[in-house]
């Protein structure tokens, strides 16, 4: 029996499509509109603990090395790829520190708890059928013996690498949280509040890290591996997927890392050379429900984007986008399997489109939410409001092309770059009206004590979702990649109108056995080219 916690190597490799990293998010801390987002380039200072070992040089005093300036993540491009490479990224398992709720940072004394030993344990299982070439690892131990555990007896020797350490967040290590409100009061408040213009000791933790991160993309993108394990920690991956991405530090806390969560990027060549192009194939997949455990600050103000199952395919001669395409026997499989993991949630409303496929999918959630309420002698029954909108519907734009269909199926990561502009701007365009639409949702239901809204709907149109959700524009469209049967999270913790949190993207850990057949990754990628 297969755990809904755990799926065999589920990161087939992708091909990614274009876009332009200068796009920023407003946030909490948002930056003024119209003028560039200045980012101070701030280096590693020599009072970081002394369990660190090799920090990088510290530039001297008043060099203009220290004093760079970058006006955007776009002119400090990633290095160039001659081969298409996977990066791994999995952030230690819950540590001493994490459950005394004590402050890290770069602080070396706390170890993995027993259930942080278990988690590690079940990423190695997820991970078991991956050949990984090298693993890169933090130094500190929490993440040093997470990577031992998941690189089991692998031949290859762990290298570990000063700059994936946590942040560095100098007189806060090892405080509890009620401890630094109470000694450092405004500056803790800005540390929650305002993080990336955060300074203590003379610091700016958030940009520090930002700068730190790029450089251990250098060293990663220049490593002659082509499948590559990096295990660290939450504040240092959450700023690997963000420089990687081209996004600045107003993202710090909206992509998160939970304890052992698997994140996995694509980096594939361009025929022109220079910084190659990207995709997030899966964000923050967890040894536990992204549902009933959670991460970051606790809310119960949810957007949760399901792609309906796997429908009946052009193999029979069908449209691939025709939204008259019932699922096939897998597809129903995977609806059920989604329905059974949201049982964890208590939804309030289910929108989906009028496809075939997703009408299914979102009735399949209906009927277990609502018998999951009836299971006690005293429950009474309750609705779930199911509504279609015309809003969802993006497979008659995706007909216009006047590219072979056939083409893109199976579904791909690159396969929004197939489409012509104007196809792939007014499928942007219809996504931000469904995006609003379902904001409006979560406002409705602002007085519940759970309030969840759950998006069934087509691979493309969650794509484009969650591109508005980050407040980024229609070249991002082949950032994510998103698969049959597979669930988005998007966390409002400040309500409905104070901006998305990303709790997990294309989680798939639900479906087991029934995940979309994958081809396993054996070192040789000559079908990923660009």
């Amino acid at each position: 029996m297969f755990s809904t916690a755990l799926t065999v190597h589920l990161f087939p490799l992708h091909r990614t499509t274009e876009f332009s990293p200068h796009h920023h998010r407003s946030s909490r801390y948002r930056p003024t509109r119209g003028k560039p987002l200045r980012i101070n380039v701030a280096k590693f200072s020599s009072s970081v603990k002394e369990e660190i070992e090799k920090p990088p040089p510290v530039p001297s005093e008043g060099s203009d090395e220290g004093n760079e300036v970058l006006t955007s993540w776009e002119s400090i491009g990633l290095p160039p790829v001659t081969a298409a490479k996977r990066v791994v990224l999995v952030r230690h398992g819950q540590s001493t520190w994490n459950a005394e709720g004590r402050i890290q940072g770069s602080s070396n004394f706390s170890v993995l708890t027993q259930k942080g030993e278990y988690q590690a344990e079940i990423s190695r299982q997820m991970l078991l059928e991956d050949s990984f070439d090298i693993c890169f690892s933090s130094p500190l131990n929490r993440s040093k013996r997470t990577a031992e555990v998941i690189w089991g007896s692998r031949a290859e020797e762990i290298v570990t690498d000063s700059n994936l350490r946590e942040i560095d967040l100098y007189s806060f290590q090892g405080l509890l949280k009620n401890e630094g409100k109470a000694k450092y009061g405004e500056a803790f408040l800005q540390w929650q509040m305002d993080a990336p213009n955060f300074n203590i000791d003379g610091h700016y933790p958030v940009r520090e890290l930002w700068s730190r991160a790029r450089s251990c993309w250098k060293k990663i993108l220049t490593h002659e591996s082509r499948s590559i394990l990096v295990v660290a920690h939450n504040a240092v991956n959450q700023a690997l997927i963000a420089t990687a991405i081209g996004l600045g530090t107003e993202y710090f806390r909206v992509l998160l890392q939970s304890n052992c969560g698997v994140s996995v990027l694509d980096f594939i060549p361009k025929s022109e050379g220079g910084s190659p192009e990207i995709c997030v194939n899966r964000l923050n997949q967890t040894p536990s429900s992204p549902i009933s455990a959670g991460g970051g600050r606790k809310t119960s103000t949810r957007i949760i984007l399901v792609c309906h199952g796997f429908p009946q395919n052009n193999l029979e001669g069908s449209n691939p986008f025709s939204v008259d395409i019932p699922m096939n026997m897998l597809g129903t499989i995977q609806a059920q399997k989604i329905a059974e993991l949201l049982l964890d949630a208590k939804v309030s409303t289910i929108v989906s489109s009028s496809a075939v496929a997703s009408v299914e999918t979102a009735n399949a959630i209906s009927r277990v939410q609502e018998a999951a309420d009836c299971l006690g002698a005293d429950c009474a029954p309750r609705c779930v409001e199911t509504k279609q909108v015309a809003d969802f519907d993006v497979e008659n734009i995706l007909h216009k092309t006047k590219n072979d269909l056939t083409r893109f199926q199976p579904l791909q990561s690159s396969w929004l770059k197939g489409f012509e502009e104007e196809v792939r701007k007014e499928l942007w365009e219809k996504a931000g009206v469904a995006w609003q639409l379902l904001l409006e949702e979560l406002s409705k239901g602002s007085s519940n004590p759970e309030n969840v809204v759950v998006a069934v709907g087509h691979p493309a149109l969650h794509i484009a979702m969650m591109g508005h959700c980050l407040n980024l524009s229609d070249e991002w469209l082949g950032l994510f990649h998103l698969d049959a049967g597979s669930i988005s999270v998007v966390d409002f913790p400040d309500g409905p109108t104070g901006g998305g949190v990303i709790q997990c993207i294309n989680y798939t850990a639900h479906l087991g056995r029934w995940s979309v057949p994958i081809t396993k990754i054996k070192g040789k990628y000559e079908n990923i080219v660009t």
